[in-house]
């Protein structure tokens, strides 16, 4: 499984991906965002599924890059163009994959900011090729194990956040899912984007460089817990004599 997360605020881009690969019983690293950049033109890209269907697309978009020298001008025209990669692979892959028994399955996350764009944008990807932009209503977007890290950004994050904000909100959704799911881990691979910059800047994280921040956030949400008012609780347990 994979995590990625794409934050878009009204100041820029956040990209989180963690680099956790696990086949059968072997769990190896591997860089899940990659960075394209050239003049007034940067994006980023994150992708989940099938690693061989990863590979095999982004070889081919990167491959178109360099060709034409970053033709495009606009976010979609490349996200267009890497939809096409992803539908090129399918033709010449999919029948053989199911005849094995696999899915074609490649999600990918998309943000950057092209010369002609007048902001950022960030960008949703589907196995199909099509793609939804993300905006104001709901500025992020996950792919790979969603389902632990997203309470936290749905309370905390919105369109107004600063990046700050939002790149720590996005590290404890990532904490929270590397917490309950095996298949997601360090070393984490962070970028940040302020719009009209067009310069994307690139970190990675190991374990030892957040561990005092994971366990500040896990002592915090158990004190919090404990000093929540529990009135409310005791017509349901109240005669159970368990206070």
């Amino acid at each position: 499984m994979t995590y990625c997360l794409g934050i878009k605020v009204r100041s820029g881009l956040v990209a989180i991906a963690d680099t956790r690969i696990t086949s059968g019983t072997e769990t190896t690293t591997s860089k899940k965002l990659s960075v394209h950049q050239k003049g007034n033109n940067c994006l980023f890209l994150m992708t989940s599924g099938l690693r061989s269907i990863r590979d095999k697309a982004v070889t081919y978009f990167e491959e178109i890059l360099e060709n034409d020298q970053f033709a495009f001008d606009k976010m979609y025209k490349a996200v267009n163009m890497f939809g096409e990669q992803v539908r090129r692979v399918a033709n010449e892959d999919k029948r053989s994959l199911q005849e094995s028994g696999l899915f074609f399955n490649l999600y990918a996350i998309v943000g950057g900011q092209l010369e002609n764009d007048r902001d950022h944008k960030l960008y949703l990807l589907y196995p199909e090729g099509n793609w939804i932009e993300i905006g104001e209503g709901s500025p992020f977007t996950i792919i790979g194990n969603s389902g632990y890290g997203t309470p936290i950004l749905n309370r905390a994050l919105n369109f107004e956040s600063t990046l700050r904000f939002a790149f720590k909100t996005g590290f404890l959704s990532f904490d929270s899912t590397r917490v309950s799911a095996n298949d997601v881990g360090y070393p984490m691979d962070a970028l940040i984007y302020k719009r009209d910059s067009f310069k994307m800047h690139e970190h990675r994280f190991n374990m030892e460089d957040t561990g005092q921040i994971t366990t500040m956030w896990a002592e915090t949400l158990k004190k919090s817990i404990h000093s929540m008012p529990e009135n409310w609780m005791d017509s349901f347990m109240g005669d159970l004599n368990i206070f």
